[in-house]
């Protein structure tokens, strides 16, 4: 059963579907008394709550919709109550007068109806069966996207143009005069004819983006000319793409031609800012044609239903990457042997897999280390004095199982923030993962506390300094507005709000050489400047994809976290790290079970120990685990030589090696019965 409880969470959503309600009981009141005051009032407000469902509360006319009290049949109600006011009003002499203004709302609202077919004509004429970036794709006839209000939101065209026709019967309303009515429905089908002409046009062959044929030929040409090797292949959900945007620098560090390979038309614009061509195909027969290309490799960062799809061409070999390694179970998933290959960081990931027991032949396991770390500073030893103690906690989120330990915010994360923040020399800085409260409301909402604890310790804080010294200068503002504007410039991050996956294709074709290396400078540049716009004393809930997490590594003294992969990634700087022990077991048996966590400090649900902590960080006590972490360092993430920038080219290059071998023409059969028998074997 369809409901719309789930999108009225917030007041303002409540009080809008409350006005609406209530607008339309005062409209049919005013309607069969009939009084004019009540009729006008009632559609008045309809209205306005309409635009502000329209405007501000798209969830809830979404939720609407659902019901299907979407905005063309609230206009219709609105006219029916209006007219059928307007001939309570009148005697039965003059009703013949309205019956032709009757008319014109039919006509007005069939033209609506005429709109939104050829509306459904035109998106599906630029639906393309293949999405592109970094490609040019002109000649598939790639054009501007038709206005928002035509292509996809034609009940915002119909509440613009209906309020010209509905005006105008309420003035008749009041006047007794026909005119006023006859002229706002005259301009309201004006508007409407107007829209199904635009739309129309769009469909003529010239105007329309090629067909599915013609676009699959097109791709086979291109693939053909443009000859990929390896390739990235990824699948996943709205907030996912940081599981490949972490690959996406590894492999424009390759010399051979890359492509990136989706399967969701959403995560195309999501993917980090690459010269990488990108290529999205949905459609499991359009993914064949990957076949007869010269593509001998494909690196998976994570597992998909989806990814069984393209395991079924022979041509590639596959490696599992993955995006990040941890003591989680999901880090030795099953599934991942049904890879040619799987690629870890060093010795610990490859006897997590032999202990494990899942089916992961030993001999498929090759160590590669982790290219993406590339960027983390090492450690440079405790702050100076009269510095703020930056510490980053960083937990991970509460995942698809109910493992103990999966994430510390529900349990514990209220009690290290509050200790945290009860220290006047530390600066916090708070970066969720991005799936956090996607399972679990108690994560969610414990999340949202502890931004609202940053928020009014950052409040206390700025009163009890009350010293405009401790913020940065105006150009340092300056400095970051003019490299936000740079980076946006090169990454392309801003497109019309109407824009569609055409428009987008077209917008975003070849780049010019050396824009990757550009965008590069320009992000060193933008952290540079966003971290010297911060007050050096301010807390701050770091979110979205900038800045990175490495970017947050290199800013901080200390780590606080759970069992995850950021452990792992953080001790590239052999910085003091510590993991929440959010399990049953004791010290001992936790270490003994989460071997990424033998070098790190153990903390409590409640936060015992932070106090300690912090002063071996200030080092005014013995790092007892520094030779610990060196240690377990090369355990985690291979041996620092060669490097694993290399590792990974080598591990890509003799992959290829065993994918061209397995292209090679078998030799030719012995003639006879026999050998027919084999080969049909």
């Amino acid at each position: 059963m369809t409901s719309i409880g789930p999108a009225l969470r917030q007041p303002a959503q409540v009080t809008a579907v409350g006005l609406l309600l209530a607008a339309f009981t005062v409209q049919t009141v005013g309607a069969f008394l009939p009084n004019v005051p009540l009729l006008v009032a009632g559609i008045a407000t309809g209205f306005a709550v309409d635009l502000y469902l329209s405007e501000r509360q798209r969830q809830t006319a979404a939720a609407l919709r659902r019901i299907q009290a979407n905005a063309s049949v609230r206009q219709l109600i609105r006219d029916l109550l209006l007219v059928s006011g307007l001939l309570a009003l009148d005697d039965t002499e003059h009703t013949t007068v309205y019956l032709p203004l009757v008319g014109g709302l039919l006509l007005f609202h069939g033209l609506h109806f005429a709109c939104q077919a050829a509306a459904v004509l035109v998106r599906r004429t630029r639906t393309l069966p293949v999405v592109t970036r970094n490609i040019d794709a002109s000649a598939l006839r790639l054009s501007p996207a038709p206005p928002a209000s035509l292509a996809k939101r034609p009940g915002d065209l119909l509440l613009r143009s209906g309020l010209f026709a509905t005006a105008g019967l309420s003035v008749t309303a009041v006047t007794d005069d026909a005119l006023y009515a006859a002229a706002g429905i005259t301009v309201a089908v004006c508007v409407m004819l107007w829209a199904l002409g635009e739309l129309s046009v769009r469909l003529l062959s010239r105007r329309r983006p090629a067909g599915e044929a013609e676009v699959m030929e097109w791709l086979d040409n291109w693939l053909a000319e443009y000859r990929p090797t390896v390739g990235m292949y990824f699948s996943g959900g709205v907030n996912s793409a940081y599981q490949a945007n972490m690959w996406v620098p590894v492999l424009e560090q390759l010399e051979e031609r890359s492509v990136i390979v989706l399967r969701e038309r959403f995560m195309v614009q999501k993917i980090e800012s690459t010269e990488i061509p990108v290529l999205c195909i949905p459609k499991v027969s359009h993914l064949m044609h990957l076949e007869k290309t010269a593509l001998k490799v494909m690196i998976h960062p994570a597992n998909s239903g989806k990814t069984s799809q393209i395991l079924r061409i022979p041509t590639i070999k596959h490696a599992f990457v993955n995006h990040g390694e941890s003591d989680k179970l999901s880090s030795c998933n099953p599934y991942a042997k049904v890879y040619d290959e799987v690629w870890v960081s060093g010795p610990a990931a490859r006897e997590r897999y032999a202990k494990a027991d899942v089916g992961v032949d030993d001999r498929d396991v090759h160590e590669i280390g982790r290219p993406q770390l590339a960027p983390v500073r090492p450690f440079t030893g405790p702050p100076g004095p009269g510095e703020f103690l930056t510490v980053l906690y960083a937990p991970t989120w509460e995942g698809w199982t109910e493992d103990p330990g999966n994430t510390s915010v529900i349990l514990a994360g209220e009690n290290i923030v509050r200790a945290l923040l009860a220290d006047p020399g530390v600066r916090l800085l708070y970066k969720p993962h991005p799936l956090t409260g996607t399972v679990d409301d108690r994560a969610l909402a414990a999340n949202r506390r502890i931004v609202e604890m940053i928020a009014d310790a950052n409040r206390r804080r700025a009163g009890e300094l009350s010293c405009a010294s401790l913020n940065p200068p105006a150009e340092a503002l300056e400095e970051l507005r003019l490299r936000e504007r740079e980076l946006d410039a090169l990454t392309g991050a801003a497109f019309r709000p109407a824009a569609d996956a055409v428009e987008r294709m077209l917008l975003q074709g070849a780049p010019r050489p050396g824009t990757a290396r550009e965008i590069h400078a320009a992000t060193c540049a933008w952290e540079r400047a966003y971290w010297a716009s911060l007050p050096a004393w301010q807390h701050q809930v770091i979110e979205g994809r900038r800045p990175a997490l490495y970017s947050c590594f290199n800013q901080s003294a200390l780590l606080i976290s759970d069992v995850s992969s950021v452990v792992s990634d953080y001790l590239a700087s052999e910085k003091p790290y510590a993991v929440v022990n959010t399990t049953t077991l004791d010290g001992d048996r936790f270490r003994e079970a989460y071997p990424t966590t033998r070098a790190a400090y153990l903390l409590t649900p409640e936060a015992d120990g932070i106090g300690e902590l912090l002063d071996v960080v200030r080092g005014r006590g013995p790092d007892r685990l520094a030779g610990a972490r060196h240690d377990l360092k090369e355990y985690l993430l291979g041996p620092r030589e060669p490097s694993a920038t290399e590792k990974f080219g080598n591990a890509v290059w003799r992959l290829a090696e065993v994918a061209e071998q397995h292209r090679a023409p078998e030799p030719d059969l012995p003639e006879g019965p026999g050998a027919r028998r084999s080969q049909q074997a």
